[in-house]
């Protein structure tokens, strides 16, 4: 898929990190090895982020878009459809948006979405809200990416290296009929999706006291079949091979040049693999904020929003640029944007309590 979207922009964004910090050096003292020092050097592992062993989505969210409401960053009538994109609902049922939309207490006419979507969460999530702008008239549409996925208490031990984190992205997109043109493309391959994969917890196998055994993955790593499994070579090979013609193409059909593009903003899977991803594109490092891994842990969907707010936050309120973003991994999905960002109403980062 490839098109062009009109008249929309994004009005402002918000991050919120877990209250729990963790460092790397000390997570991986008890098993510390050369290879987990040459992990944290080559892959850019510093300090992460972790949801506490009782938060879920919803908190995140709830506390997100009451701080907004309080703030005056956006009244609870000028909300058409709120849009959850995550791994980690509280339930099967109800859905986290519903659960949004009675804690804030939203209009009865608020359109409610969950997509269940990894890697590639802001980007479906920025599409589903980019269609949903059309039919709620001159209201706006609000996104969550949020995930849950590291969730533990502060005295529990890691059994492996963790590049895992957890943050939640809330951003309101609205109709702007002076915006520039948005450029979108999407792809999926779902014959590898097994390469990124997380066992149990659906129907096809429930979770059970077995289910939680470690156990050896192949190379000597240590997970349960509760945990996310990453094959991370068929990763690295396929954000190399697919990617670069990915942005090659957005960028062609744009009609624009690499150069044209101010910043690169991209899903944060480790440094390492985004200046390999920088150099085969033969774009600037200095284009490329990399620093999301170091500072807060890969977590997942709202990536993109963490590297914005993280990075770019005085640039949002008081300027706007010629952006390039792209989201790729489990799916296997890959998609890329180039849209106009600045000029934001807020762009903020904030820790919750959760």
């Amino acid at each position: 898929m490839i098109t062009t979207l009109k008249g929309k922009r994004i009005a402002g964004m918000l991050t919120v990190l877990p209250e729990n910090e963790y460092d790397y050096d000390e997570e991986t003292k008890p098993f510390a090895t050369l290879q987990t020092k040459r992990l944290k050097r080559i892959m850019g592992f510093g300090k992460r982020r972790a949801a506490k062993s009782d938060s879920t989505t919803s908190d995140f969210c709830i506390y997100g878009l009451n701080y907004m409401l309080e703030k005056g960053y956006i009244k609870k009538e000028e909300i058409g459809a709120i849009v959850v994109t995550g791994l980690t609902p509280d339930y099967f049922i109800p859905h986290v948006s519903n659960i949004i939309h009675g804690e804030c207490d939203l209009p009865s006419d608020v359109i409610c979405m969950d997509i269940p979507q990894g890697c590639v969460g802001f980007m479906l999530g920025a599409l589903q809200a980019f269609l949903l702008l059309d039919v709620v008239g001159d209201k706006k549409v609000v996104v969550f990416n949020s995930d849950v996925l590291c969730r533990k208490n502060k005295e529990d031990q890691l059994t492996s290296a963790s590049f895992g984190g957890d943050a939640t992205a809330i951003t309101v997109f609205e109709h702007d009929d002076k915006a520039s043109d948005i450029y979108m493309n999407l792809y999926n391959d779902g014959k590898e999706r097994e390469t990124l994969i997380m066992h149990a917890g659906g129907f096809r196998m429930p979770r059970t006291p077995e289910t939680a055994i470690p156990r050896d993955i192949g190379d000597g790593t240590m997970k349960s079949y509760d945990d996310l499994w990453m094959d991370g070579s068929k990763v690295f090979n396929f954000v190399q091979k697919e990617v670069p013609p990915m942005i090659d193409e957005i960028v062609s059909y744009a009609n624009l040049s690499k150069e044209d593009i101010q910043w690169y903003l991209f899903h944060q899977p480790n440094k390492f693999m985004l200046q390999k991803l920088a150099d085969k594109l033969q774009v600037p490092w200095d284009k490329v904020p990399m620093n999301v891994v170091e500072n807060f842990g890969n977590s997942s969907g709202s990536t993109i929003p963490v590297a914005i707010t993280g990075n770019l936050a005085d640039e949002m309120l008081t300027g706007q640029y010629k952006c390039c973003l792209a989201g790729f991994g489990a799916g296997l999905s890959w998609s890329s944007m180039i849209m106009d960002l600045g000029n934001m109403s807020f762009c903020e980062m904030i820790t919750s309590v959760y």
